[in-house]
């Protein structure tokens, strides 16, 4: 065999061997709206436990006989439209104000929700 045939029939191994090992591959583009979802999620649980953090609302719901273990383990437990519910109440509070009768009736009822469960 001379050179040439060499050449040529290293290089049909060569391109028959890549034919071979090439495998399917999909890409695509990942939008906001499949990952904002999860991510949103998250940040409202952080600002559910954040809430449930602070020392007048951990002593409210230890008034009622709410373990500070049990909120945490609630709040891990919570849907995500419960989430997005509660993390929009807390958005609406007033800020280092006193709560009013109807932010009162929504922790009464998370407290019920809690204990029920």
């Amino acid at each position: 065999m001379n050179v040439k045939n060499i050449i040529k029939m290293f290089v049909v191994v060569v391109g028959a061997a890549l034919c071979l090992q090439a495998t399917a591959v999909m890409a695509g583009v990942v939008t906001d709206d499949q990952t904002a979802p999860q991510s949103r999620v998250e940040a409202e649980k952080i600002k559910i436990q954040t809430f449930i953090d602070r020392a007048e609302v951990r002593d409210h719901l230890q008034a009622l006989g709410v373990a500070e273990s049990m909120s945490k383990v609630r709040v891990a437990a919570m849907t995500n439209e419960e989430v997005h519910a509660m993390a929009q109440k807390i958005d609406t509070m007033p800020a280092g104000g006193r709560l009013h009768d109807s932010d009162l009736v929504v922790i009464l009822l998370i407290v019920l929700l809690i204990l029920i469960i």
